[in-house]
């Protein structure tokens, strides 16, 4: 080949190389300042939150008052939400909400509605939760499933309907606590199942509802040290599962199988959980205040580096991953 000719294909290259470099800084940069852009009149808008007596919810609750927002927490317990109000400013409030009743929820959005008027509901943040029952899949009862299922997943669909005229009114957000664990099935139990639903109907809702300039955002955690995580309730569980089940399961599986397991939850718990909340929190409040909100936030390391790039991986890498890490039971194949 010519000489000249291989000299006009590199300098082509080149240009089309620099033309990309180029466009994907630019992309970068734009990207960045429109992520950056908040919304105005935060001082004006209501936002309720569920699930504060602890973790997530009471920090977000605390940092959303100290931002501006106008804060409705909801609380379980009134220990709870008298906590939460002795560390917080005046122009947050609290109500006593279980996310698993519908009469409660009710109440909520009845008291919700009087104190916002005619400005509507910028936000309701779905953070109430719960993880146990979790345990080998076999272990479980169908109400150990339902345990979870009632508040993960039919509480935030009953919050989010029964609220959602307040949303609408002032085309505001609707933020969704889902978890790496609805996009990665690593444990047995309602858990996993609750949070891919999460995720589903997050985004069945979003393109229903787009049209109203109502955003709906999911946030996907890792693994923190919350009381979602607390090694004592875990094994408390897992020992209960066990002592349910009958003596032929029992022995499939081999006397040693459950100190096993429990060592393997230690060991995870202890080398995965993130002690800093606020990773998980400034999602949140990012998709409260952002002008244009992400579709999905991916909180902790964990979850930016493992369980999420994991997702994406072919179906039998992950149960390879995860037989390399789950005990062996006794009589398996």
């Amino acid at each position: 080949m010519d000489m000249k000719v291989v000299y006009e294909v590199l300098e082509g290259e080149n240009a089309w190389m620099y033309i990309t470099g180029t466009f994907v800084v630019l992309w970068i940069l734009v990207w960045l300042y429109r992520d950056s852009i908040e919304i105005e009149n935060i001082s004006e808008k209501y936002v309720f939150v569920t699930g504060c007596d602890s973790g997530f919810g009471n920090l977000l609750c605390r940092k959303l008052d100290r931002k501006g927002f106008k804060v409705l927490a909801g609380c379980l317990t009134e220990k709870g939400a008298d906590d939460l109000k002795r560390v917080a400013g005046p122009n947050l409030k609290t109500v006593l909400l279980d996310v698993t009743s519908q009469d409660s929820i009710q109440k909520a959005m009845e008291w919700t509605k009087a104190e916002v008027g005619e400005k509507g509901l910028w936000g309701v943040v779905n953070n109430a939760g719960r993880s146990l029952p979790m345990g080998p899949s076999e272990w479980m009862k169908v109400e150990d499933f339902h345990s979870t299922l009632k508040v993960n997943m039919n509480g935030v669909i009953a919050m989010t309907m029964i609220f959602l005229p307040l949303i609408k009114k002032a085309r505001g957000r609707i933020v969704n606590v889902a978890s790496v664990l609805g996009r990665v099935a690593a444990n047995g139990g309602g858990y996993c199942i609750s949070k891919f639903a999460v995720e589903c109907f997050s985004d069945c809702l979003r393109r229903d509802i787009h049209y109203f300039g109502v955003d709906v955002c999911i946030i996907e955690p890792g693994f923190f040290k919350t009381q979602v995580t607390s090694l004592d309730p875990l094994e408390r569980e897992l020992n209960r599962l066990w002592n349910q089940l009958s003596p032929e399961v029992q022995a499939s599986y081999g006397d040693k199988y459950l100190d096993k397991y429990i060592k393997m939850q230690r060991l995870i718990m202890n080398a995965v959980c993130d002690s800093d909340l606020s990773k998980v929190t400034n999602c949140m409040e990012h998709a409260l205040t952002s002008a244009h909100p992400r579709t999905r936030y991916s909180a902790g390391w964990d979850a930016k580096l493992l369980w999420i790039p994991l997702s994406y991986m072919p179906s039998f890498v992950v149960d390879i991953g995860l037989k390399l890490v789950l005990p062996r039971p006794l009589k398996s194949v």
